[in-house]
């Protein structure tokens, strides 16, 4: 049974209004939970894990927990986390993505205990009428006065009128569902405030948020699906084992703490360990074990492990391994210049010229090579495995 203060506080930001209020009624009464997410492209990663990990976790506790897909919403397609407006997406697009999601989920939570609903069931039949009166209970002042909404407006960049409308139809989907208690990350902290003032206007009932953390993608940045920096539910044990091998040891406690099972008693040891002077490698081939096995098998982690072992540790490759994915047809100096490999052309063609980078372990000879199949680039102790797309 899971334990639900360590579901209230490890990789929690946020509950809101309070843990305290939060917690009693989780002791007390079954709720109704959801997390959603939009298909606005064909693959889960690591960072959307956090949320569906705390899900499953309110399931394994016989509340009625909901995954929701936004087939609806990603019409119009959330800017919470953007610069910019989001790019258009057709039905068609839509409905292509969110084919395998249920699929990649199954890694994460347990469809047994876990209904999943897509939101087109109920948005699609609100009228033009039903639309204004949900807006009624909104100001526009409110939505402009997001950080990045005010951004984008102070810069001269284009809000879209329909952006306005994201946190009022999410915020439906909160009332629609009865929910007690939505999860989600902090940027969408204020889409499901949405819900909560739906919640208490309609229906005068008091709801509830919790925000968990964001993981850190393999550049630094979070992880994204428009980033390019994520590990996927889907990546194969050996590029996933590989990935996470290649993350910087500040980040294996955060890895440890958001991405695993492996007790807060063990990971505080782990991190007095590292600070201590240990190794942190080993326990990055720990953490990369655990993973692997708690998204595929015991045996695919083993193999992982084994592979990586005898393809990089063992010839004393670098650890610096960036897994990437790029165009086909993409020059490779232009990727290496990109990810780092090299400063700059004259060096590429320097170094090629001196037999210094090697392509799937031999000496790259033409410099103006493109990419076409999936290609290892090393330079000394520098690894960048590219993927085409």
């Amino acid at each position: 049974m899971a334990d639900i203060d360590q579901i209230l506080t490890r990789g929690v930001i946020n509950i809101i209004p309070s843990k305290k209020e939060l917690e009693d009624k989780l002791k007390s009464e079954k709720l109704n939970i959801y997390f959603g997410i939009d298909p606005t492209a064909t693959k889960i990663h690591l960072g959307h894990a956090v949320p569906l990990r705390k899900l499953q976790k309110f399931a394994e506790l016989g509340h009625n927990v909901t995954f929701l897909i936004g087939d609806f919403t990603a019409l119009i397609g959330d800017s919470s986390d953007k610069n910019t407006e989001r790019p258009f997406l057709t039905s068609e697009q839509i409905e292509e993505n969110f084919k395998t999601y249920k699929k990649q989920a199954e890694k994460i939570i347990d469809f047994s205990k876990i209904k999943v609903r897509y939101n087109k069931k109920w948005l699609s039949k609100l009228g033009f009428e039903d639309i204004i009166k949900l807006t009624q209970k909104f100001s526009v002042g409110d939505f402009i006065s997001r950080e990045l909404i005010k951004k984008r407006l102070s810069s001269g960049l284009r809000v879209g009128l329909h952006e306005v409308l994201y946190p009022v139809i999410q915020g439906y989907d909160s009332y629609f569902l009865n929910s007690d208690l939505q999860i989600g990350g902090t940027d969408q902290t204020f889409n499901m405030q949405a819900g909560r003032t739906l919640q208490k206007i309609l229906r005068n009932k008091t709801s509830y948020i919790l925000t968990t953390a964001f993981l850190t993608g393999t550049d630094g940045r979070k992880m994204s699906k428009s980033w390019g920096n994520a590990i996927w539910l889907d990546d194969s044990p050996n590029d996933m084992y590989a990935k996470i091998m290649a993350i910087l040891d500040n980040l294996i406690i955060e890895y440890f703490t958001l991405s695993t099972d492996v007790s807060m008693d063990k990971i505080e040891q782990i991190s007095r360990d590292i600070k201590n002077g240990k190794n942190p490698m080993s326990y990055k081939k720990i953490l990369a074990f655990e993973i692997v096995k708690q998204l595929n098998s015991h045996e695919s982690a083993h193999k992982a492990q084994e592979n990586f072992e005898k393809t990089v540790q063992n010839k004393e490759q670098s650890l610096e391994i960036l897994v990437v994915s790029s165009k086909s047809g993409s020059k490779l100096s232009e990727i290496a210049i990109k990810e780092g490999l090299v400063a700059s052309n004259s060096e590429w063609k320097r170094l090629i010229d001196q037999g210094g980078i090697k392509k799937n372990n031999e000496q790259l000879k033409n410099t103006a090579e493109v990419l076409s199949d999936e290609t290892i680039l090393q330079r000394g102790r520098k690894i960048i495995r590219i993927k085409p797309k």
